[in-house]
């Protein structure tokens, strides 16, 4: 495989995933990945294929938008910068970097790095969450 087809095939994978991930679609994103896949972020450690992944309907709930600022690929690695814009109600514009690893065309490591103060502040307002939650009247 020469450099170009291979930094191609990483972009391809790579904006699949991403593409998928912000539309909701877990099979998807789930299909980039590969065996030994690691996933760290300043909220979530997950060794699972779809773990990560649990809980994005409550996430692309507020979301309003990404915006992709710059994308860089190589053979084997890729790192997007983007900013994931959210409903007022929220009102946090979350810049984000996001590296990959990949191995054989599949995606075998994400690291996504953001500033976790925002969202610490929404989640403990939030409170704790209860198997059987009684709504307030």
């Amino acid at each position: 495989m020469t450099t170009d087809s291979a930094q191609a095939v990483t972009r391809r994978t790579v904006r699949a995933y991403h593409e998928a991930r912000f539309r909701g679609d877990v099979t998807t994103a789930a299909a980039q990945i590969g065996e030994g896949f690691r996933f760290r972020s300043p909220f979530i450690a997950s060794d699972n294929p779809t773990g990560h992944l649990d809980g994005l309907d409550g996430l692309l709930g507020i979301v309003t938008g990404v915006e992709l600022i710059s994308e860089l690929y190589g053979e084997t690695e890729a790192t997007l910068v983007y900013n994931v814009h959210t409903a007022p109600t929220v009102g946090i514009t979350q810049h984000t970097a996001e590296h990959f690893q990949l191995r054989n065309g599949r995606i075998t490591s994400i690291t996504l790095v953001f500033d976790s103060a925002p969202w610490q502040a929404i989640m403990a307002a939030a409170g704790p969450v209860h198997e059987e939650a009684v709504p307030m009247a």
